[in-house]
């Protein structure tokens, strides 16, 4: 497996992390599907299905949802209107089409409209008590209060509009059936006509209350879908940024590696071609082969970041196998005096932590070539006891400059970013790297991974 193809199955992984978010650890090593997915649906799209063709409709036209009100209101309210337009009291009807004309604004101005309906509704209880429209105006107002301020305001909104209107029917003068014309029947019971205004009062009272409910369960989940869509963009925004740091960290590790290979090996050509010809050709095979593999990285990273949905390139895991030697040998050919030695277990099969394992030996590496001068040997050493990988990269030269801070000024060729991007790999299994000067003068890397895969599986 090259290097381009771990990269590749880095870069795949961030690009379907959202959608492979809720995998178990488990199932890392997996091999990942070839067939495009399409694409997840937003939380908006989710929440607007949700609410069926009918009401997503109302709900985008607010203004024919307020029509629509209107109608229900004139609808409640046509018997009452006939019956008084039949008896001669025509005021009725202008109340009651004052109050469909004033809930049409409701949605702008809710708490006025409220008002305006209490005192209307009173005035139309007063012409027509025992119409079928009592109370109906305070409905669709309290819902409206209720939906656009806060609990406890919508609560005083409802006392304060639903007390008057109470207080008329529990202090009226008439009952039902005096009004439909059967006196007999009320002076039947003495107490027929205070029940009846107390139940009338009490109905009132719980319509009001119903209404008001209503709209602040819709307020509640307006609100909750407002969080959950925050929380969702703020995620996706965080995932956002990780994967850019995921390729980024990918590609300073292929990149600064092939550079650094390629400037030690021209330098090295440069030097022997007139002492070794022979020798300067291969040195130059190498630094072709490594600038050839770089670029057909390139393009497969780019390509995969182009579009996922179409990937050209095999998006299988990274498979075990010899990286970390051929790794090794490139460094030897770019001039390194390497020795390598393992002790104890093989490494884990797991995929993404044998990825790490090879990153920091590589970057680690680059440093020794990018940074040390007078090299007589780089002891690389990797331990592995139990659940606990030591990685150890120690060698002897003298520093160019600090690596942990880069070059600076012209000819800089890092950037800084190698050993944070060391530690930030070390972190996903709760593993340290430290990098400093050794006590022989040269400079050392100690990386500690900590691996439970086994004890998860088990």
């Amino acid at each position: 497996m090259t290097e381009g193809q771990a990269v590749e199955e880095a870069v795949v992984g961030a690009a379907a992390a959202s959608r492979a978010s809720t995998e178990s650890r488990a199932s890392t090593g997996s091999r990942a599907s070839t067939q495009p997915q399409a694409s997840d649906p937003s939380f908006a799209e989710i929440t607007a299905k949700r609410r069926g063709r009918i009401r997503r409709y109302l709900f985008q036209h607010p203004r024919i949802m307020d029509l629509v009100v209107v109608l229900c209101y004139l609808l409640l309210a046509a018997s009452t209107v006939v019956a008084s337009s039949a008896d001669g009291e025509w005021q009725a009807g202008v109340v009651l089409g004052a109050i469909a004309g004033v809930l049409f604004l409701r949605r702008r101005f809710p708490t006025a409209v409220t008002a305006v309906v209490a005192l209307l509704e009173v005035a139309a209880t007063l012409l027509n008590p025992w119409g079928s429209n009592v109370s109906a105006g305070l409905w669709f107002a309290l819902y409206a209060v209720a939906v656009a301020r806060q609990r406890k305001f919508a609560f005083f909104t409802l006392a304060a509009a639903s007390t008057p209107l109470a207080l008329v029917y529990l202090f009226m003068a008439t009952s039902p059936t005096s009004v439909m014309g059967s006196p007999e029947a009320a002076a039947g019971s003495d107490h027929f006509h205070l029940v009846s205004n107390i139940a009338a009062a009490i109905s009132i009272m719980l319509s009001n209350m119903i209404a008001t409910g209503i709209g602040i369960s819709v307020r509640q989940r307006r609100e909750h879908e407002d969080e959950v869509a925050a929380w969702a963009a703020r995620t996706a925004q965080l995932g956002s940024v990780n994967e850019r740091n995921r390729i980024a960290r990918e590609m300073h590790d292929v990149v600064a590696h092939s550079l650094t290979v390629m400037i030690s090996l021209s330098d090295g050509a440069a030097v022997v071609v007139k002492k070794d010809p022979e020798r300067a050709g291969e040195v130059l095979g190498e630094l072709s082969r490594t600038g050839r593999m770089a670029l057909s990285d390139m393009r497969r990273v780019l390509g995969v970041l182009r579009d996922d949905r179409t990937p050209r390139s095999p998006l299988e895991p990274l498979a075990a196998g010899d990286n970390l030697t051929t790794l090794l040998d490139g460094f030897r050919t770019a001039g390194l005096p390497l020795h390598y030695s393992h002790t104890g277990p093989s490494l884990p099969e797991d995929p993404a932590f044998r990825l790490t394992v090879y990153r920091i030996v590589q970057e680690s590496l680059t440093n020794v070539l990018r940074y040390g001068r007078g090299l007589t040997h780089v002891d690389v050493e990797i331990r592995r006891d139990g659940d606990v990988v030591t990685i150890d990269v120690l060698d002897d030269g003298r520093r160019l400059q600090d690596e942990g801070r880069g070059l600076q000024g012209e000819g800089s060729l890092g950037t800084g970013q190698g050993i944070a991007g060391m530690r930030e790999r070390a972190r996903i299994y709760a593993g340290t790297v430290e990098a400093g000067p050794a006590s022989n003068g040269g400079w050392q890397v100690h990386a500690l991974l900590h691996w439970n895969g086994d004890k998860e599986k088990t």
